[in-house]
């Protein structure tokens, strides 16, 4: 399918383009930008006419459930969400059942992504067998296999000793570790962050230093392994200022933010509310600020969900035993656009976190509309406006905390390799 997009306002931050132009498409790859030869012949064309053309967002770090759980998500509902939300391609969890740790599950996650054909699924694969945090997984295997990164998310790597041992594997390849980052002793019982709120609430808290002491500590080791780790969902000021003077040293250490640690704090946790609580938790007002800040100086290079569907069951009881987490994929571009009506960044710096940057972080032939990249596209309305309706969205669960939230920038096409794949009536 030879696809010619019109007219469009196309910002590629990796390369500093941002201008009214055509893009033309095929053979799965961007054939022109601006200057589209008169003899190109197309199959079809978008009048992309007040629309943005950017490349197709990048989540490099969503939880679609299968194998193991696909009663909370699968990769067909997951896809779903994410090319509806102008996501192109995510990075997934290794925390399935059975975990992500041996070859066999990395090839059905990517032969069930191939079936389902919508975004591109990469596989991250686990640090420890069964995210004991005990013995290292056969990293290299796993890559060859096709995983992209490797992580226990959902948990730490409590222990010092493995978490060398990993970082030195790791090193010897060149792969990336994905950090969570909780020092469980400081943790151990908590629902929400500590400080007044928590107390007001009656509910424990978890300290900052539950995040910032294990950050330090894989700081320390990655300057020491030469190893590069990658922080995920970076929620505290010490965090933030921690990341940025590893990086000042030269170290290979990058991080994230999730949308919800850049609007939310722990006043949202309101009357209890479930879907108010993840881990790490809501922090305080002054680590939002310095977290938002960290992601528009790009300190922090990637905006990433933390898609953590959960059924309704898991998020009924009461706040203190509910499960962590919340949805992501659909409402990404609309929360990322919204930094920029509040005036934390400009558009190309806010699409860089969604694109190039975390495409960078992981190494990815994608977030790029230069001439030869492939063809993962993503236009928007930047004026068109819609409200966070669970009831409308694609994923299986439904469990976001911006139920509600008028949001501006409607994605009305997504392209995975040239090939239509949203809107789905009209998908090739």
């Amino acid at each position: 399918m030879r696809t010619l997009i019109r007219g469009g306002r196309v910002i590629d931050p990796a390369s500093g383009r941002d201008e009214v132009a055509d893009v033309a498409i095929a053979n799965g790859r961007i054939q022109a930008v601006g200057d589209v030869p008169g003899d190109f012949e197309t199959d079809r064309v978008i009048d992309a006419d007040g629309l943005v053309v950017c490349p197709g967002l990048v989540d490099m770090h969503v939880h679609l459930r299968e194998p193991g759980q696909e009663w909370k998500e699968d990769i067909e509902s997951g896809s779903r969400a994410a090319v509806a939300g102008g996501v192109t391609s995510v990075a997934c969890m290794a925390n399935t059942r059975p975990v992500n740790d041996r070859r066999s599950v990395t090839e059905q996650i990517k032969s069930t992504a191939q079936r389902v054909g919508l975004s591109r699924v990469h596989p991250i694969g686990a640090v420890t067998r069964d995210l004991a945090g005990e013995t290292l997984t056969e990293m290299h295997e796993l890559a060859g296999a096709g995983c992209v990164a490797f992580s226990d998310d959902g948990r730490p790597v409590p222990d010092a000793g493995i978490m060398r041992r990993a970082l030195e594997y790791a090193a010897t390849f060149d792969y990336l570790l994905i950090l969570h980052e909780e020092e469980g002793a400081l943790s151990a019982g908590g629902a929400m962050n500590e400080g007044a709120h928590a107390t007001r609430m009656g509910l424990p808290g978890i300290p900052n230093a539950s995040e910032d002491v294990m950050i330090a500590r894989d700081v320390i080791l990655a300057e020491l392994t030469g190893g590069r780790i990658h922080i995920a969902h970076v929620a505290t000021r010490g965090g933030v200022e921690l990341i940025r003077q590893a990086q000042a040293r030269g170290l290979p250490v990058t991080g994230e933010a999730a949308p919800h640690h850049l609007f939310l704090t722990d006043t949202d946790v309101g009357a209890f509310d479930s879907h108010a609580k993840m881990a790490p938790p809501l922090r305080s007002p002054e680590d939002r600020a310095a977290v938002r800040a960290a992601v528009a100086d790009g300190t922090l290079a990637a905006i990433a969900t933390d898609h953590a569907p959960h059924e309704a069951d898991a998020k009924s009881e009461a706040f203190a035993c509910c499960a962590n987490g919340v949805t992501g994929l659909e409402t990404l571009l609309g929360l990322t656009l919204r930094l920029v009506d509040e005036e934390v960044m400009d558009l190309p710096t806010a699409l860089a976190r969604v694109t190039s940057g975390p495409a960078g972080v992981l190494g990815l032939e994608a977030g790029r509309l230069g001439v030869g990249e492939v063809a993962d596209v993503c236009l928007f309305d930047p004026q068109g406006e819609w409200t966070v309706a669970p009831e409308r969205m694609y994923s299986r669960s439904v469990n976001t905390p911006f139920a509600g939230w008028r949001l501006r920038g409607r994605v009305t096409h997504t392209l995975v390799g040239g090939r239509l794949v949203y809107p789905f009536g009209d998908a090739e």
